[in-house]
């Protein structure tokens, strides 16, 4: 006897397949100008203010990264 499995998550239309599509570009936009505006801010601080919180300018990308994408 053969078992038939239906999926309990019901297909997405197109239009839902392309909304979907445009929502993670939308966000994926949204995290590079978060990250770029993060970079920037701490790019923009002195050697001094940087080494006041503990930062190197050279920690400034991973941190930035972190920021935004947890990792």
């Amino acid at each position: 006897m053969m078992a038939h499995v239906l999926s309990s998550t019901p297909a997405l239309s197109l239009t839902a397949r392309i909304r979907h599509a445009f929502e993670a570009v939308k966000t994926g936009w949204e995290k590079a100008r978060e990250y770029q505006r993060t970079y920037n801010e701490l790019d923009g601080l002195s050697d001094r203010e940087l080494s006041d919180i503990g930062v190197r300018r050279g920690d400034i990308a991973d941190i930035a990264r972190q920021h935004v994408y947890g990792h």
